[in-house]
């Protein structure tokens, strides 16, 4: 359901229920940011005795409330907050605030399923309101910051206190501020689409700690780039944790922060780490914009080890550097001799002070076709002495005189966090010049305007299930842990995804009759539920060439299992078809609700932990995209013929392989939690594979 949040970003009647008529609560506090500020519109305390509060005349009860009421604040207990919005959706209330925070997990339950149903949009609970600076409407329970002033940005948090250092640490103004707190119902998403046509926010901030409806905050943001508008995120909780729990290779090998990594890349989100790189990419996205495309950033400065330093930093920021062509070589080294001409350029190094053409050497730097963007490095700190400031003056002065002459960004740095002084900020912005404190923290802020094209959703085909498929679904939800191998082996199939042919004995007796099935050689693999990597217990003899070596191999496995996992129980042996590949590959998925499942390749074998060869993909893939995962791993530089250790190779049939997997896996992601494929062994130069060993768990 697509909610308008309308009535809450510009209401024009307000209900406030919880306003005391003797105490400063959190309502009367939203009343008195609202007359303060001039707020036009109509105010409604409801009080069950007082006739007034604050000065404005009081309703007796929520039912009593006129029509038309566009916006509740409901500054009530936890407890009573579920009736609270119960009795608002009743009276036709749009819109409700909710402050209160100390839920039990009953209240958060009932709260939560009762606001999904309502027609009023519920706001919270746990937050601090918003704020509407474009037009003075402060509906916030504290008394915010004098500083802050109206600008072009708009920011979203699930933290208030998270919104409150950067509303206190901005250098620039806010169109909006506001905290979604736990999302019961609206969620960021929903206020991105307002933005997305609000003519006063340029740039939209999202700090968030999660995602509840992937496919509405992708949608969001494209509407937001299709209008002309930039988006940055503060993924906060990205610490790699991994999977503890895991028991396929494939889970153990990615974390949430993975996930989250792959969806902003694929919808283009520029991220950042923290405040200050939150706050930095603000300021250049307010400046410049999205920028089309990736580029090469130009760095300046008049200081050889600071633009160095700031060479250093942009490769671990992952900014490209621009390459500067002969042409642009030789005007550099004509208007400041002495200079080696590439990028970074000192342009305190150049022979003799008399000499050094700043404005010519940058003119120079942005007219090299690779340059898309100039960072400047500049000391710009409140504490420089005057002699220091009158001289960097001058060399602003020219780079202010370059500045009008392009259209490409340029960002000034000052090296690190200390305040900066006023009459170099003055002289940098009169030139459109925006400045940042710290290196990284501007190289992260000129990284986001160059995020990158958003990827267009999916137009893939989509084929009902079929009966086979329909039955194995009603097989496997109705069983828990570990798949058998035969139903492994069938789903698998059903997707085109080639299996090698085996049949599960009891005992040696039975492997001895039943060995014609498969053919020598073969492999045997201990068949059990409760094991999960079979090799790490001694469970898989290979290479089987007749009947008395079958016998003492499920001897050994058998002995191996007894003596290594005491508690397993063998359901019986696995008897395999032998197949040689020249290479082996890991493949799998692992369900990450609400994002779908996502779909990992790599080196594969017994040290596919050890080794963490890996590339990441959220299903479903295409065949680009799985090609271009399994390029970009070891695996993928092998099969490409790295130093003829192994012939090149096709990678197309494994890149099927991995999307019909991601089929399977937006199928069943939602009742089978891990897939690992390991190995999946691939055949020199014409790419054969074939799927050796399966772990699928419900």
């Amino acid at each position: 359901m697509l909610r308008d949040v309308e009535t809450l970003v510009q209401p024009r009647r307000i209900a406030v229920i919880g306003a005391s008529s003797r105490n400063q609560s959190q309502g009367n506090i939203v009343i008195d940011n609202l007359t303060c500020r001039g707020f036009v519109g109509e105010i409604l305390p409801v009080h069950p005795v007082a006739t007034t509060i604050d000065g404005l005349p009081t309703i007796r009860s929520i039912d009593e409330l006129p029509s038309g009421v566009d916006l509740a604040i409901a500054s009530v207990p936890a407890h009573a907050s579920a009736e609270t919005a119960a009795a608002l959706d009743a009276a036709g209330v749009a819109s409700a605030i909710f402050f209160s925070a100390g839920f039990t997990a009953l209240e958060t339950d009932t709260f939560r399923s009762m606001a999904e149903r309502l027609r009023m949009n519920v706001h919270g609970p746990n937050c601090m309101g918003l704020i509407n600076c474009t037009d003075g409407i402060f509906l916030y329970p504290a008394k915010p910051t004098e500083s802050l002033r109206t600008g072009p940005v708009s920011l979203i948090a699930q933290s208030g206190s998270a919104a409150i250092s950067i509303i206190n640490s901005a250098p620039f103004g806010f169109a909006k501020i506001v905290t979604v707190g736990s999302e019961f119902q609206l969620a960021a998403d929903n206020y991105m689409q307002w933005f997305a046509k609000d003519s006063c926010t340029a740039v939209v901030g999202v700090i968030l700690e999660s995602i509840k409806r992937p496919a509405a905050f992708a949608e969001a943001a494209r509407k937001l780039f299709s209008n002309g508008k930039s988006l940055v995120v503060l993924n906060v909780g990205r610490s790699r944790t991994g999977s503890a729990a895991a028991r396929a290779h494939t889970g153990a090998m990615t974390s949430d922060a993975d996930t989250y990594e792959l969806f902003f890349r694929d919808h283009g989100i520029p991220v950042v780490d923290d405040y200050d790189e939150l706050i930095a990419s603000l300021q250049c996205l307010a400046a410049w914009g999205r920028q089309p495309g990736l580029g090469g950033l130009a760095i300046a400065g008049i200081s050889g080890g600071q633009t160095a330093l700031a060479c250093d930093l942009a490769e671990s920021a992952g900014v490209a550097l621009a390459s500067f062509d002969q042409l642009t070589v030789r005007n550099l080294q004509d208007v400041l001799p002495g200079i080696s001409g590439s990028n970074p350029v000192d342009l305190g190094a150049v022979v003799g002070r008399e000499t050094r053409d700043n404005e010519g050497g940058i003119d120079a730097i942005l007219a090299n076709p690779e340059t898309v963007a100039l960072a400047l490095i500049q000391d710009s700190q409140a504490s420089l002495n005057d002699r220091s400031l009158r001289y960097y003056l001058s060399v602003v002065a020219a780079y202010r005189r370059s500045a009008v002459k392009t259209t490409k960004p340029i960002v000034a740095i000052s090296p690190s966090s200390q305040d900066l002084h006023p009459e170099l900020l003055a002289a940098f912005e009169s030139g459109g010049i925006p400045v940042i404190r710290g290196i990284r923290e501007g190289l992260v802020g000129i990284r986001a305007c160059y995020a990158g094209e958003v990827t267009p959703q999916k137009a893939l085909a989509v084929s009902s299930p079929g009966p086979e498929i329909k039955a194995l679904r009603a097989e496997i939800t109705a069983q828990t842990g570990q798949l058998k191998p035969v139903q492994s082996a069938q789903l698998l199939r059903a997707y085109n995804i080639p299996v090698i042919a085996s049949t599960i004995v009891q005992d040696a007796t039975e492997a001895a009759n039943r060995a014609a099935e498969v053919g020598f050689p073969l492999v045997v693999k201990v068949a059990s539920r409760d094991i999960a990597h079979r090799s790490e217990l001694g469970g898989v003899v290979t290479c089987i060439k007749d009947v008395v070596a079958l016998g003492m191999a499920i001897s050994d496995i058998e002995k191996n299992v007894r003596e290594t996992a005491p508690e397993a129980v063998i359901d019986g042996y696995e008897l395999q078809s032998y197949f040689d590949g020249d290479l082996e590959a890991v493949a799998g998925f692992v369900a990450v609700p609400p994002f779908g499942a996502k779909v990992v390749v790599g080196t594969g074998g017994t040290l596919v932990e050890l080794t963490a060869d890996r590339a990441l993909g959220l299903a479903p893939l295409d065949l680009y995209e799985a090609r271009r995962m399994i390029s970009s791993t070891d695996l993928g530089k092998r099969l490409a013929g790295y130093r003829n250790l192994v012939p090149e190779t096709d990678i197309d049939t494994l890149a099927r392989l991995l999307v019909n997997l991601s089929r399977l896996a937006g199928d069943f992601g939602d009742i089978i939690t891990e897939c690992d494929l390991n190995p999946v062994l691939v055949g020199a130069c014409k790419g054969d594979v074939m799927v050796v060993d399966a772990l699928l768990i419900r």
